[in-house]
């Protein structure tokens, strides 16, 4: 009991002020990513959680909080499809960059589940989270920690099709919204070699068969192609970073609808100091993936198979990459400004099966709003100074007006 005590303590500590019953953004230009139009001078009224209506000119409800976007500009909040998220601090800061919606990509102990069930109650503003739980990979290390039923794959590890399945159950019967796998080895560690591939065909299909009867898709690592081939071929929703795929698998991927969260962002880290990686067999690898990543993104871009913004971190205090670096760097190899925000907005929130509640700026859908300075349709620079993140219709994130009152 006094443990639930101190971690409420801790939880309170970060938890965005109380729900107003009513939430106005008054002057606002706001960006419809389905059709790259922009309503001038706008009132979006939050009711709750959702948003309540967007009316040109419109009239503050009596009562209303008020945030006075002086003719900036609203977007949805951005997804994350790709990231490693565990405790309340990266939580937050993943809040302050604009992002309201994550996908875990798996997660030690189970922290992602938590976090979920944290936003969902309102005891935190977000980001919402659907979580993926325990990774499956051959060697599961000090994660048998997260549930006492791994321990039977501490010394066999995770190999045959029974110890994958067994491992999806697991997490399954910790409620969580994606299974995470791998199909080839690590980019980020310099003994490693990321076309390497891990599982067949078969051994994937085993995963992908548990999961899907529990009713949950599945997203896995294949930097090499063979890797993700036998992953899109086993039945795989998406490909996380996909650096050497060939044409033979992208058509592949486009025949099955499977979508590419590239993680571009991630390889750009690799050859930085500081940040999430900072070792010179990592920065010479860098040198070599990224040109390759460029390509396979241009030709899946081409093929016309749906491209999602993740970038591969947990928001630590080190990270350097955010979603808006990618949406950014999306511009760099071709995609118009709309359709690179639309693969942090629509496209990834069709990925998360979640386009019914979030991912554009609508009456009725979640109240995921970010306030930038300029227009991101032109300069989509302006994704990387949050000027105003609510999240769930609560206020996470303001930090206008600047002048005194």
């Amino acid at each position: 009991m006094l443990r639930r005590l101190v971690v409420g303590a801790v939880v309170a500590a970060v938890v965005a002020g109380p729900l107003s019953a009513q939430l106005a953004i008054t002057h606002a230009n706001v960006v419809d990513v389905t059709t790259g139009t922009i309503t001038r001078n706008a009132t979006i009224v939050v009711q709750g959680r959702v948003i309540a209506s967007i009316t040109p000119n419109g009239a503050v409800p009596a009562g209303a909080e008020v945030i006075d976007a002086a003719g900036r500009f609203v977007t949805p909040g951005l997804i994350d499809a790709h990231t490693h998220i565990s405790t309340l601090a990266n939580a937050r800061r993943a809040l302050e960059s604009g992002v309201t919606t994550v996908r875990s990509a798996s997660v030690p102990h189970y922290e992602d589940v938590a976090l979920r069930e944290l936003v969902k109650a309102g005891v935190l503003a977000g980001p919402d989270v659907l979580a993926a739980g325990v990774f499956i990979t051959p060697e599961l290390g000090e994660t048998i920690l997260a549930d006492p039923r791994l321990g039977a794959y501490y010394t066999s590890g995770v190999r045959t099709p029974d110890a994958l399945r067994g491992v999806v159950r697991v997490n399954l019967d910790h409620h969580v919204d994606v299974i995470k796998t791998r199909g080839t080895e690590r980019a980020g560690l310099p003994n490693t070699d990321p076309r390497k591939q891990v599982y067949t065909e078969a051994e994937l299909r085993a995963i992908v068969d548990e999961a899907r009867a529990g009713g949950v898709p599945v997203m896995v690592h294949a930097h090499g192609d063979e890797g993700a081939y036998a992953a899109v071929a086993a039945g795989a929703k998406s490909v996380e970073h996909g650096t050497f795929l060939s044409d033979s698998t992208l058509r592949l991927m486009k025949a099955k609808g499977a979508y590419l969260v590239p993680t571009l962002s991630t390889l750009y880290d690799l050859g930085l100091p500081g940040g999430d990686y900072d070792d010179p067999v990592l920065t010479l690898r860098a040198q070599f993936m990224i040109p390759r990543a460029n390509q396979v993104i241009k030709a899946a871009k081409a093929m016309g198979i749906p491209i999602a913004t993740g970038v591969d971190t947990d928001y630590r205090h080190e990270s350097l990459s955010r979603v808006s670096h990618e949406v950014l760097r999306f511009t760099e190899l071709g995609f118009t400004p709309l359709e690179a925000l639309q693969s942090a907005t629509t496209v990834a929130a069709d990925l998360l099966g979640i386009s019914a509640r979030t991912g554009r700026v609508a009456p009725g859908l979640e109240a995921d709003l970010l306030v930038v300075e300029g227009n991101p349709l032109e300069d989509p620079r302006a994704l990387q100074d949050a000027l105003v993140v609510v999240s769930n219709g609560k206020v996470a994130v303001k930090r206008m007006p600047f002048g005194k009152q």
